[in-house]
């Protein structure tokens, strides 16, 4: 039998491999996505619309929506993919935004019929867009004057077909007037609402004094103002820095009604940061924690009147007490994060108010500019064609004759032009003059209309070469913006400096208690109840209790550990075990670094005085003592850094009450008893102290005793026994006393 010939694979032929470097793959790929996502879809511009705004408006007013019945959205959305590429439901949902029914806006740009939804909801679904009808509001007269008159640029559509508007030529600073958020790769922009007659003024104020401080501006623009209402807490210092550098934060609170009759609050308006899902699953989560006791039930009320989240209280509760508790603890009090980014000339920048108006100002100068030289070169056309008519009217016979005398339609024009030295267009116009416009009174009219034209082509002129009279014509336009479409304030003021807050009742029961810490860190809240039936602890293999002490579930805590960082707690946030567990794991529930180890545990209660100290023994033999009062904070912080000193590593910190005796102990054996008192007081928290215990080259301190453990290891019968276990001692008899 023949063997087969072995037949070889053909080698592979490997692609050559071009390197290219990281940075060039960004340049040429992710750049271009980052700046289409800046410039072409997240960032508003001065007008105060990002594209996806400006298109959908923009195919709204072309479908003539400014005047006349509804349409369905369905149609709007359809005819609006001519200028925007994206699908339908991004379309339709941006429509959503701007809807009067939405009530995300102060001045909504749609008229709406239909379910679209609410602002401070989150699941309150909108209708699909075969349902719901809209058309203009009446405002986007005022974002649409001018646009046929050239006041901004248009430019091609996506695929050549149609035209679109860069911007919208706004005659208000729609930019502050109506909120925006976005974000973009690297940046985002939040831009929150204000007044429009607020702005309108503070625009004039700045058309007439373009050095305006700050402050004026801060007297005209009060503050934001949100289409949700609510109270706004007041600080003049916080609200100019925001004006200035277009960053920062203001806080929102409910507002609300307490109804005696049925003993239950009632939120009326919420911050604009929120939504009322958020509310209620804080309420309720509170409600099953046991942290709001005051509170029976919680419902969703809104109707076709509007906002209302209702709250059943028991008997006797103090319904302030209670709101003041609520903005502590839930969403009832946020804060908007103010981030004023706007894209200027295509260029993303961070402006403060004043900034954003001087933009918007120079803007609106430019549309202005354009829809004056558009009227102009309208008004000279006509007078042009009239000036031909004036020469007409001077011979009309002979201008007949001509005509008649012509034997072509087609020399009717240049025999015009040559009997009477006008031009083509001029000739066009007064060959199509009718015969019944040949009286006395049209010509009279025609008189006047040159007069007229030539009139108002002089003050265009003058206006166009003197930008006072400009800005004198912004004002104008401001003004009746503010008369036509001005409201009062939603968001009312409320001064930080005046705010009183009342007492918030503290609904924790009470009881006396036992807490243990073990050294691994295991934490027990025991009660006295639990602690008669067994009182017997469950330990870790290896584990040995740290510190014991007797106080109450209202207690506070505070707990020093090896990394220079004091922890603050409520014993009521722990929930009482049996001495037969092992209890709540203290680094995990008051989230320690990784290897962090507690070194003290002191309950906080009406025992402890500022004026009792921490003392701190260090490696190398140093001590210092500091005042409890050191670790007090003026705000719920639960967790302070820098401690204690850094120098050198912590072996013990003891909490002294009143002065005690202090047991060092060397590595080498030694030890040194001395007074705690007599260790030097520092008010600063990181203070290296004094030297303590003199010690020589390469030896350190591994041990201090006190209390009970001094107790023990004085005691001749246990001295033998702890020098192994407990000192480690070579011998008894080394041990140095020193009371000084």
């Amino acid at each position: 039998m023949a063997k087969k010939k072995k037949v070889e694979a053909a080698p592979v032929v490997h692609a050559d491999i071009v390197n290219q470097p990281i940075t060039e793959t960004i340049e040429t790929n992710y750049m271009p996505y980052v700046m289409s996502v800046i410039i072409s879809r997240a960032i508003p511009e001065i007008d105060g619309f990002k594209p996806s705004h400006r298109k959908l408006l923009y195919t709204m007013y072309k479908m003539g929506l400014l005047s006349g019945p509804r349409t369905k959205s369905a149609n709007v959305v359809g005819q609006t993919m001519r200028l925007n590429p994206h699908g339908d439901a991004s379309i339709y949902e941006t429509m959503v935004r701007l809807t009067r029914g939405n009530e995300a806006l102060l001045h909504p740009f749609v008229d709406s019929k239909g379910s679209f939804g609410k602002q401070y909801s989150r699941d309150m679904a909108y209708a699909a867009s075969r349902y719901t009808e809209v058309r203009l509001d009446k405002i986007c007269n005022e974002i649409f004057t001018g646009i046929d008159k050239n006041a901004v640029d248009m430019v091609p559509n996506y695929d050549n077909t149609t035209t679109e508007p860069t911007l919208l030529p706004t005659t208000f600073p729609n930019i502050l007037v109506s909120p925006n958020m976005g974000i973009a790769v690297g940046m985002a922009s939040n831009i929150c609402s204000f007044n429009l007659a607020e702005v309108c003024d503070g625009t004039i104020a700045l058309l007439k004094n373009p050095e305006l401080p700050v402050d004026k501006i801060l007297d005209l623009i009060k503050a934001p103002d949100f289409s949700g209402g609510g109270m706004l807490i007041y600080d003049r210092a916080q609200m100019k820095s925001i004006y200035e550098s277009g960053r920062g934060s203001v806080r929102l609170r409910a507002r609300y009604g307490y109804d005696k009759e049925n003993n239950c609050i009632d939120i009326l308006q919420i911050p604009y940061s929120t939504s009322i899902e958020l509310i209620i699953k804080k309420i309720v989560d509170l409600i099953k924690e046991g942290k709001l006791k005051e509170v029976t039930d919680v419902r969703d009320e809104i109707d076709l009147n509007g906002f209302k989240l209702t709250l059943d209280l028991r008997r006797g509760v103090d319904p302030e007490a209670v709101m003041a508790k609520l903005y502590k603890l839930t969403p009832l009090q946020d804060e908007f994060a103010c981030n004023f980014n706007v894209l200027i000339d295509a260029s993303p920048r961070q402006l403060g108010i004043i900034a954003i108006l001087q933009e918007w100002i120079r803007f609106r100068m430019g549309c202005v500019g354009r829809e004056l030289r558009f009227e102009l070169q309208k008004k000279k056309d006509r007078l042009h064609l009239l000036k031909a008519l004036s020469k007409i009217l001077l011979d009309i016979d002979k201008a007949i004759r001509i005509i008649r005398e012509t034997e072509k339609e087609s020399d009717v024009v240049p025999r015009l032009m040559d009997g009477f030295a006008i031009d083509q267009v001029q000739a066009e116009y007064v060959a199509e003059i009718k015969l019944r416009h040949l009286n006395h009174e049209y010509l009279i009219n025609r008189v006047h209309e040159i007069e007229s034209l030539q009139e108002e082509i002089k003050n265009i002129e003058e206006t166009l070469a003197d930008e006072i009279k400009m800005k004198a014509l912004i004002s104008a336009q401001l003004t009746e913006v503010k008369k036509k479409y001005g409201k009062p304030r939603k968001t009312q003021l409320i001064y930080a400096d005046t705010l009183e807050e009342p007492a918030v009742i503290d609904t924790v029961e009470n009881y006396a208690c036992r807490v243990v810490l073990t050294r691994d860190g295991y934490f027990k809240k025991i009660t006295h109840q639990s602690l008669r039936g067994n009182d017997e602890q469950r330990l870790k293999d290896g584990d040995e209790i740290l510190w014991s002490e007797d106080c109450e579930n209202k207690d506070e805590f505070l707990v020093f550990t090896d990394q220079r960082r004091v922890y603050k707690g409520r014993l009521a946030d722990f929930d009482p075990v049996k001495a037969s567990l092992l209890g709540d794991f203290l680094p995990g529930k008051l989230d320690f670094e990784e290897n962090e180890r507690p070194m003290l545990m002191k309950i906080i209660n009406a025992s402890c005085s500022g004026e009792d100290h921490i003392i701190f023994i260090f490696e190398n033999g140093k001590g210092v003592r500091i005042p409890l009062s050191a670790y007090e904070t003026k705000s719920n912080r639960k967790r302070l850094t820098s401690a204690y000193s850094d120098t050198a590593p912590l072996i013990a910190a003891v909490y002294e009450k009143e002065p005690m005796d202090l047991l060092i102990v060397s590595d080498v054996g030694k030890g040194i008893l001395i007074k705690s008192s007599l260790i030097p007081e520092k008010t600063t928290r990181t203070s290296t102290g004094v030297i303590l215990y003199q010690l020589r080259k390469k030896q350190l301190i591994n041990g201090v005793y006190y209390g009970q453990q001094l107790e023990r290891s004085c005691s001749e019968k246990e001295a033998v026994e702890l020098s192994a276990e407990k000192l480690k001692f070579p011998l008894w008899d080394r041990l140095f006393w020193c009371p000084i």
